[in-house]
């Protein structure tokens, strides 16, 4: 199996495990946990398909990832406040 396919399987597996959870009452889509997984998934998708040179979906999970962070580091400072 090429690189580029084991890369975008696990960020695929993530981004699938993250969506069953919630939907299964596991996550709650508010928790730190739920927006990492999203992250760490859009980003290793993205990063397979830049490798394959697959701009669209690039794109859509290059966004996916960034709106996840900022997501994320929202959960973060509404904790310390």
């Amino acid at each position: 199996m090429e690189y580029s396919l084991w890369i975008g399987s696990a960020g695929a597996a993530l981004l699938l495990l993250a969506f069953f959870l919630t939907v299964f009452g596991k996550l709650k889509i508010e928790s730190g946990t739920y927006t990492l997984m999203n992250f760490a998934g859009a980003a290793l998708s993205c990063y397979a398909s830049l490798l394959i040179d697959y701009v669209p979906f690039a794109i859509l999970e290059g966004t996916w990832a960034l709106v996840a962070l900022a997501g994320f580091l929202r959960i973060k400072n509404n904790k310390k406040k």
